[in-house]
């Protein structure tokens, strides 16, 4: 429209808002992004991709063991360099940057830096300079949360974690969702020696009991002291220059360092919304409807700082849908159920779907399909790691509704299985499809007999 500066404006320059930028200045839209930090936002500098790239590197420990042990090859003596591993670290990270601003500006996007506010339903300022446009995108994401306790300056969160001088000889993790869980195998696989504390019973709340059971066991096994219903009270310095813990029960705890894992925000404070009419909830996230619409028509929200799925695909889905809807007239709705995921855990997790008790509490009468084993690699190496499957089917009709594994490679196989989820595939359709062996995967389709029957 004639009247504004542009057609799109996106604040936040993440996987979701780069996307959204993208598509909409590929249709021909006239379209900025402001940023104050780095392109590619969470996943691409402090997230997904150097959190992968660091569990390639910690588990290689154990493959020089295995190769030893079990497939007749020497390993000579070996060590690890965490500075050379971050160096190599850093410089992908600084490829991808710089990928994300070429597709931006080949997009057409103008690129604005510095810390934006919106100051009214069209107008966003950043800097000195006041722009306008049509629509306003937030896609800010989110922010690492520290919980009000003594002390917590002495501690760091995942967004420091990447860029520590030196790896820490002891390290406690406090937190008991995916960031902690990771974080806990990747620094334990290099060589920390790794606490992990959780104020509940049990771990990753909101996934199947079985895969939070299992993890927690196999977790033990490679040496991870965890310990459940247990918490921090309080940091203060400890000897030899490191952090003491006073926990919850009363006891003490030393490390070298101490990371807060305790969950994320929406990183939604400080850029206007509240003071032009935005709804946020009690958590801080934009309130949106099933088109990512804020309470103010002109102003749309999507990825983590809606804290709908905080998934970088999810981010990305709700793009592209924004994008039809804004601009090519196909008012289109994200989906949000039947959303794959994966906790780069060691052992990894992949689920889809519902879990056992979310599907009882939907469809009443399921009947439960799992199976725990031994990889085959690890028959020769001996290592005591097991790899659990399950299939939760909704009796009635027979689809299955949940399906879940705890093992090796588990992200790229119920990626592929998550196509048939989403297609509503039946329990008899899975178990017409022919296995490919020997694999771990196979054992998703020779599931016979459920469980408790």
């Amino acid at each position: 429209m004639a009247g504004y500066d542009y057609d799109f404006l996106v604040i936040g320059a993440g996987s979701g808002g780069v996307r959204a930028a993208r598509m909409a200045g590929a249709l021909g839209k006239r379209v900025a992004i402001a940023e104050d930090r780095y392109y590619g936002g969470t996943c691409v500098n402090v997230g997904c991709i150097p959190k992968k790239l660091l569990v390639y590197a910690s588990h290689f420990a154990e493959d020089f063991e295995d190769a030893q042990r079990g497939y007749g090859w020497s390993v000579g003596p070996r060590s690890f360099d965490w500075a050379a591993l971050v160096e190599k670290k850093d410089a992908e990270i600084s490829r991808l940057n710089g990928i994300y601003e070429r597709l931006l500006r080949n997009a057409g996007v103008e690129s604005i830096w510095g810390r934006a506010r919106v100051v009214g339903p069209h107008e966003v300022a950043i800097g000195e300079r006041v722009v306008s446009a049509e629509h306003l995108l937030v896609a800010t994401g989110g922010w690492p949360h520290v919980p009000e306790i003594p002390g917590r300056e002495l501690a760091i969160t995942s967004n420091e974690i990447f860029h520590l001088k030196d790896l820490p000889r002891r390290i406690l993790v406090v937190g008991g969702g995916y960031i902690a869980v990771e974080f806990a195998g990747i620094l334990n696989g290099l060589g920390a020696e790794v606490t992990q504390l959780y104020r509940g019973p049990l771990f990753l709340r909101g996934f199947d009991d079985d895969v939070r059971n299992v993890l927690a066991e196999e977790m033990r096994k490679k040496g991870i002291d965890l310990r459940f219903d247990q918490n921090v009270s309080a940091l203060e310095k400890g000897p030899g220059g490191g952090v003491r813990a006073r926990l919850s029960d009363g006891t003490t705890a030393d490390a070298d360092q101490v990371l807060l894992a305790t969950g994320r925000r929406p990183n939604s404070s400080g850029i206007g919304l509240e003071d032009v009419g935005v709804e946020l909830d009690a958590e801080g996230a934009v309130v949106v409807d099933e088109y990512s619409r804020s309470s103010v028509p002109s102003i749309h929200a999507v990825g983590d700082v809606t804290d709908r799925i905080a998934l970088t695909p999810v981010a990305l889905h709700e793009a592209m849908c924004l994008v039809k809807t804004l601009f090519q007239h196909q008012p289109t709705a994200p989906v949000h159920e039947n959303v794959p995921a994966a906790v780069f855990s060691q052992p990894p997790v992949g689920t889809v779907g519902l879990s056992e008790a979310a599907a009882r509490e939907r469809f009443g009468d399921v009947d439960v399909y799992r199976s725990r084993f031994r990889p085959l690699k690890h028959t020769l190496t001996g290592r005591d790691e097991t790899t659990m499957v399950k299939l939760v089917v909704d009796r009635a009709s027979d689809r299955v509704v949940g399906l879940h594994m705890v093992g090796a490679d588990a992200g790229e196989i119920v990626q592929g299985f998550a196509v048939a989820v989403r297609m509503g595939a039946t329990k008899a359709q899975f178990d017409a499809t022919v296995g490919i062996h020997p694999t771990s995967a196979e054992e998703l389709v020779t599931l016979r007999d459920p469980v408790g029957r």
